[in-house]
């Protein structure tokens, strides 16, 4: 009887152990490499939109100026992405554009400039956490009529300088607490737009400034900021 045991095992083990592999290697194949992406509307005169990655529609409602959609889950690769009108169809992109993606990156992809020069602006978001007592801060400059521009904390120091239309900074560490950012064109110390911002410790934000300097006929997106919460 033993020897009838020994031989039933000596069958049926080698089964289990290979269905046993099989179901992993099966696990295996549905885990996707993914990077983090989110997506900005900031062209500030362009209607409401849709986004679609591989054709695929992503949102759920219309995207307005100047929200953004917060971290998608995406297949790391090279990604096609469209912007279009909301409710236009996949067949009438404002923007089409090819995007590699990195696995385990975190990127923000901003729709920028009027809407008859709109284009994608892709930017890689180093979420390191900030050290004790320390949020970190990214300004990027979104205003197409706006010159180069300072940010200046007001009655302080210069935080950043020179920026450019569609230029970004690195994520810088700053002491956690309230602030009054001014940002002014290169060359004045008049403030464009004043913003109060209360940064919180760990925290990591992405600024940008919105809207015109000057807006046209019919449109009230005036020079401000907006403020992102990255992580």
């Amino acid at each position: 009887m033993r020897k009838w045991m020994k031989l039933l095992l000596v069958a049926v083990l080698p089964t289990m152990v290979l269905a046993s592999c099989d179901d992993d290697d099966d696990d295996l194949d549905i885990v996707e490499d993914e990077a983090n992406v989110m997506v900005v509307h900031a062209s500030p005169d362009a209607p409401a939109v849709d986004l679609y990655l591989d054709n695929t529609l992503v949102n759920a409602t219309p995207l307005n100026y100047p929200g953004n959609t917060g971290y998608l889950d995406v297949e790391a690769g090279t990604r096609n992405i469209k912007v279009t009108a909301a409710g236009a169809g996949v067949g009438s992109p404002v923007i089409n554009a090819d995007v590699p993606f990195e696995e385990d990156k975190d990127y923000t992809v901003f729709a920028v400039n009027t809407l008859g020069n709109i284009e994608p602006l892709v930017l890689e978001d180093n979420l390191t956490d900030p050290a004790a007592g320390k949020a970190h801060v990214r300004v990027v400059h979104l205003s197409p009529d706006a010159p180069n521009v300072d940010v200046v904390v007001q009655g302080g120091p210069e935080l950043f300088s020179d920026l450019e239309f569609k230029e970004a900074t690195a994520f810088t560490p700053v002491d956690a607490g309230t602030y009054t950012l001014e940002v002014q064109p290169v060359g004045t110390d008049l403030a464009a737009v004043t913003a109060t911002l209360t940064l919180e410790a760990g925290k990591i934000y992405t600024v940008f400034a919105k809207g015109f300097l000057t807006p046209p006929a019919g449109n009230n997106n005036n020079l401000g900021v907006e403020v992102i919460v990255n992580d």
